[in-house]
């Protein structure tokens, strides 16, 4: 009965009950929305960073010039599967091409289309045994183009001549050092230099937060011995600058929102006590006790952020994916806790809301209301 008399109270008012779901739901939305992004945020601005390359270098420490071969697959056990984007080791030395001295970058390919998005490669990346990835400097330098042939020629650690034959699969340009570098896979560097030594510089680029990454360098340092770990501070502290703005400003649009949505169902309740003070009037004239109003009228507004905040739900997810999808061209991920935690708030901000008018209601005198004062 109940349930009835507050279900038909608002459809008989309903175009002044569908300006407060309107307004409950637009709040409901944009708190589900934000929260949506606000969760996601980290991962997205993760993600786009690491388009500016690695965000951690390990290099010797102590009286050592080299890592270990092993030092690549150690530090993965440090970092979670899901934060670890790519691992890039790299040994450089010298070598020449047509008589002229040029560095050469042995690496894990794969992994540096990872650490590396930036890199701007015309032609392709490297596939094949015998193919190398050469700067723009370089390919200036001795003339090459993609698809060309050049032949490397050294000597290795120990002492001995080699000659080696590639094809030129692409030219990278980056605007930096990379340019003047001949890059190829270390098994090729390998067979020009031998296998003798080790890795010079491990590139990383880990999607994890401030905290995160300090506590992976912690552990490299107390656990591998004579590595060296280096944030890339202008990347990480960019990062973390931008995320913790970004976050604050979605408290702020928050609370503002809901704020407004509050004095908009005050508002509009406010206007349905006014309007029913004759109605209230004969209730209590009849022996209704405040409490029936207080429950009646607080019914009416729990019911109304209930389906607000159902409406936001659903609403708030396809703005959250828009903005996614506009701003950082990714899907984003559902929040499931959101359900509860909008319609909880939404319930909780409309009952606040119908407090004044609530006790307005209560206010009313039978005697003069029904004298038409």
């Amino acid at each position: 009965m109940y349930f009835r008399m507050i279900t038909s109270s608002l459809i008989r008012r309903r175009s002044r009950m569908i300006v407060a779901l309107l307004a409950v739901a637009i709040g409901a939305t944009i708190l589900s929305g934000l929260v949506t992004i606000y969760y996601d945020i980290p991962r997205q601005m993760g993600q786009e960073f690491r388009s500016y390359g690695a965000n951690l270098i390990l290099v010797p420490s102590g009286d050592d010039t080299v890592l270990g071969y092993d030092v690549a697959e150690r530090v993965k056990t440090f970092i979670a599967k899901d934060d670890a984007v790519g691992i890039a080791p790299y040994r450089y030395g010298t070598i020449k091409v047509n008589e002229q001295p040029l560095m050469a970058a042995g690496t894990d390919i794969n992994e540096v289309k990872r650490t590396s998005p930036y890199w701007f490669i015309t032609g392709q990346w490297p596939e094949a045994d015998k193919e190398a990835l050469i700067g723009q400097e370089v390919a200036d330098l001795i003339r090459l183009s993609p698809g060309s042939r050049f032949t490397a020629t050294g000597t290795d650690g120990g002492g001995n001549s080699f000659s080696r034959d590639f094809v030129v699969s692409g030219i990278v340009q980056t605007g930096g050092t990379e340019e003047a570098f001949i890059f190829m896979s270390l098994s090729d560097y390998g067979d020009m230099m031998g296998n003798s030594g080790g890795i010079d510089v491990v590139e990383c680029s880990i999607s994890a937060s401030q905290t995160a990454l300090d506590d992976i360098v912690s552990q490299i340092s107390e656990n591998i011995e004579n590595v060296t770990p280096r944030l890339v501070k202008r990347v990480t502290e960019s990062e973390g600058s931008v995320l913790s703005k970004l976050q604050a400003l979605v408290y702020l649009v928050t609370v503002v929102v809901l704020l407004l949505t509050m004095i908009c169902v005050a508002t509009t309740m406010m206007a349905v006590v006014t309007e029913r003070r004759k109605e209230i009037g004969l209730k209590k004239a009849l022996g209704a006790a405040n409490k029936s109003i207080v429950m009646e009228f607080l019914g009416e507004g729990l019911l109304l952020g209930a389906f607000g905040g159902l409406l936001g739900v659903a609403l708030g997810f396809m703005f959250a994916q828009t903005v996614s999808m506009n701003v950082f061209s990714r899907p984003i991920s559902f929040q499931s806790f959101l359900i509860p935690a909008t319609l909880i708030i939404s319930v909780a901000i409309t009952g606040l809301a119908c407090l004044i008018p609530v006790r307005n209601a209560t206010d009313v005198d039978p005697a003069i209301v029904l004298r038409g004062e």
